[in-house]
């Protein structure tokens, strides 16, 4: 070691510089780690992305709805039931991929019952199955409160918020029959109302049961698993459809039985509600990859 003229050790320049070279050195290999790693992510999405749509580009723009009148509306769980006839209006609007669904039910005196704003989109989207991922953003659920005001008793609507995040997918076994499973965690933000809730469920759809060469039977199974906060339970429902071919009327029958249970709410439960039913395809181009 070499001091200088005041006996303090003297600096010594290589060994300075052979730092600041291994520093450099070192900076230099995590920024290639790191870009390194940016690339493979990149591509990666880009290779799933790519084979989503290895196949099929299609770009066409749809619109569908359906209206429904029932002498018990249901929610979209069907353990949770209105009690009293309602009106629900579905509209939808999206491509292959990415869709909106809101969902908005009216008891038929015009009162608000639920809307749900849900958004959809297809991680995978291959012929036979696909992935699919939603949010409800938000929930809003209403109900009727009677409060006094002035001394006087007035009814009045109070609403409850949630968001919800599902996870779908689904598997096509045959030309009529399909398997999948529904997934959800719910969270609502308010007071009195139900703060956490779990939904899974195994479903299928069996379509196209001919009666005649115009009238056919649709039916969808499903037994799911329940969570609402501390109490849950095990159901069993299925939705029996009876239309016809080309024309836009349909009848709908929802049947819900507990299982084994210890939420509040009706044991068993049904509705029969006429559907009316409008699809198109807006707009579009459909493009094949060679």
């Amino acid at each position: 070691m070499r001091f200088s003229k005041s006996g303090k050790p003297a600096p010594n320049k290589s060994g300075d510089i052979c730092v600041l070279i291994i520093e450099h050195q070192m900076r230099a290999t995590i920024r290639v780690k790191v870009i390194s790693i940016t690339v493979l992510m990149i591509s990666l999405i880009s290779i799933q992305h790519q084979d989503g749509f290895a196949q099929t580009r299609d770009s066409t723009l749809f619109f569908k709805s359906a209206l429904s009148v029932t002498q018990n509306g249901f929610s979209f769980i069907p353990s949770f039931s209105l009690g009293k006839p309602a009106i629900i209006f579905e509209p939808a609007v999206g491509n292959k991929r990415l869709s909106f669904e809101p969902q908005f039910r009216f008891a038929l005196e015009g009162k608000p019952w639920s809307f749900i704003f849900v958004y959809k989109y297809k991680l995978i989207n291959r012929s036979k199955f696909y992935l699919q991922i939603g949010g409800h953003i938000p929930a809003i659920i209403f109900s009727t409160q009677t409060v006094q005001k002035n001394g006087v008793t007035q009814d009045v609507i109070v609403s409850q918020r949630f968001l919800a995040a599902e996870l779908i997918p689904n598997y096509t076994l045959s030309e009529n029959v399909s398997i999948g499973m529904y997934l959800l965690r719910g969270h609502g933000f308010d007071e009195g109302g139900i703060r956490d809730s779990y939904y899974a469920g195994l479903r299928s759809t069996i379509t196209n049961i001919n009666l005649t060469k115009r009238i056919f039977f649709k039916i969808n199974p499903q037994v799911y698993y329940l969570k609402t906060d501390d109490n849950d339970g095990t159901y069993f429902t299925n939705t029996l459809t009876l239309a016809i071919r080309n024309f836009p009327l349909s009848i709908t029958n929802i049947i819900n039985k507990a299982i084994q249970t210890d939420i509040p709410g009706k044991d068993f439960d049904w509705n029969v509600s006429l559907v009316y039913s409008f699809d198109k395809n807006m707009f579009g181009t459909n493009h094949k990859n060679l």
